[in-house]
Formats: C-alpha cells, sequence, structure tokens
C-alpha cells in the first residue's frame, strides 16, 4: 500500500509532539509505502519577520492565497522548509524508531518545476493585474524512481515543498500540491491530507464522501482555506490515484480512522 501524507503547518507547532499521531506514522511506516510531505509556511513568516523581510501574500483569481516570492524570501523559504522544519521533523521521528530521511526538491532532482513568469492577482480594489512571477513554480516532474528507491529499502521520506527550476533555482511550490504531484506520479493508494479542521464543510456540514464529478460543482461553497487541498485532490485522483482524503490531524490514529473511513471527507471517481 502506497500513502502519501500531507502534513499541515498547525500539526508541526508547540514541542509536544502528536503521539497518537507518531504511532500511526510508525505503524504504517512498518508496512513500507509511506511518503511524508509537509507544510509551514506560518514558520517561514514567523522567521522572515525576525530577519526584517516583510512577507507578502497575494490572492488569485480563483481565490487562492499565496506568497509572492522574491530572491530573499525563497532564500528564507529554503533556509526554514528544507533546513529547520525537515531537520525537526526527520529527528522527532527517528527518536520514535521511525527511519525518516529529509529531502528537498533538490535531492537527486525529486521535484522539477516551471518558473511562473507571471501572475494573475486580485488587487485590494478588486481588480485583476499581472505581476512578475517570482520564485514560484509549478511541479513538471516527480522522480518516482528515486521515491521507489526509498521506500522499498524501509525509509520514511520526509519532503519538503522547495522545487529545482529549469535554470537550477529554487522555487517556492505548494505544499498541498507537491503532495498531490507525488502521490500521482508514484500511483499512491491514498493522498491524505492532515489539517485543522475535520474535513471539507459545505453548507456548515462536513461531507464524507463526495465524486470527483460531484466535486466540481461543489467548489464554488468551499472556503479558500480548503480550496487548494480539494484542487490537489481532483488533480491526484485524475492521475492516478485511489483516493484522497481531507481529514484532521488532532484526532485519535488519524491515519487509520481516514482510510477505514471512519473520519474526513473522502474523495474519489
Amino acid at each position: 500500500m502506497k500513502i502519501v501524507l500531507k502534513i499541515g503547518g498547525d500539526l508541526l507547532k508547540g514541542e509536544e509532539p502528536n503521539i497518537s499521531l507518531i504511532e500511526d506514522i510508525k505503524e504504517f511506516s512498518k508496512r513500507g509505502g509511506l511518503i511524508i510531505v509537509h507544510g509551514g509556511g506560518d514558520r517561514v513568516t514567523e522567521i522572515a519577520t525576525k530577519l526584517g523581510k516583510e512577507q507578502k501574500f497575494v490572492i488569485s483569481p480563483e481565490g487562492f492565497k499565496s506568497r509572492y516570492t522574491d530572491r530573499e524570501t525563497v532564500e528564507i523559504y529554503a533556509m526554514v522548509m528544507a533546513g529547520e522544519i525537515s531537520t525537526k521533523i526527520v529527528g522527532m521521528l527517528q527518536s520514535f524508531g521511525i527511519n525518516a530521511i529529509g529531502l528537498s526538491g533538490f535531492d537527486g532532482g525529486l521535484l522539477r518545476a516551471k518558473r511562473k513568469e507571471r501572475i494573475v492577482i486580485v488587487d485590494e480594489n478588486g481588480r485583476k493585474r499581472a505581476i512578475d512571477g517570482g520564485y514560484t513554480g509549478k511541479i513538471i516532474s516527480v522522480n518516482e524512481k528515486l521515491l521507489e528507491l526509498i521506500i522499498t529499502n524501509g525509509y520514511v521520506p520526509v519532503i519538503s515543498p522547495l522545487a529545482m527550476g529549469e535554470t537550477f533555482e529554487p522555487l517556492n511550490v505548494d505544499g498541498d500540491r507537491t503532495a498531490g504531484a507525488i502521490a500521482g506520479a508514484i500511483k499512491a493508494d491514498y493522498l491524505i491530507f492532515l489539517t485543522d479542521v475535520e474535513g471539507v464543510i459545505i453548507d456548515n456540514k462536513i461531507i464524507p464522501k463526495i465524486s470527483l464529478e460531484d466535486l466540481e460543482g461543489a467548489l464554488r461553497k468551499i472556503g479558500p482555506g480548503m480550496s487548494t487541498k480539494v484542487h490537489a485532490a481532483a488533480e491526484a485522483i485524475r492521475g492516478g490515484v485511489g483516493k484522497a482524503i481531507i481529514t484532521s490531524g488532532f484526532i485519535d490514529r488519524p491515519i487509520t480512522n481516514a482510510i477505514e473511513e471512519r473520519s474526513g471527507t473522502i474523495i474519489c471517481r
């Protein structure tokens, strides 16, 4: 069984480890085929602010909020994501006997991306305008052979959402989209997004299950905080992933409960 697990930034806060989640990770790591993709944008913002680099966020016409990444910002992003956060997660997992290995998109050419020359944003007056794309990228390839080599030898990759551009420059790539691209590349059985809410909420209700077809019509009812995850899930399923599940990472045994369809929102064909 192949599982790609996306861990949101809220799960990484605090000094006390989430024991139930770690026990779940340990159990599934013994079976092989587990890959973790982490977030941590709030920590990037915190460190950048301490360094005197003001962070700017932009909104796309589709409602996606993203970090505007110039050269200085992408250097801070790489330092925090592939350095501090990755090291912290790998060290914590190793302390519980999980043979984790930290990777960024640069390692073995794991994630290659095309730099966005221009991006369209909605300004404070509600008008659309195009600006320079900065150091933000869209993933165009995943080195799935490297991942297969790692997981078949008993390791758990912990992947930072940092990709290598066409001229070998670092690029900020969205963590949810990264998890979706990896899941599609390895044809994962499950893509699981662990977040701080219990699932996809439509009309004030958590939706336990939704098909890809029904999801298309429901997108306009989904809030901006969940929209990127839903789009990433849909792309992954179109790419051959069995099921995508969006669920809380703060419940007991979140991976087990998701796979056994006892929690979260399940997105399937």
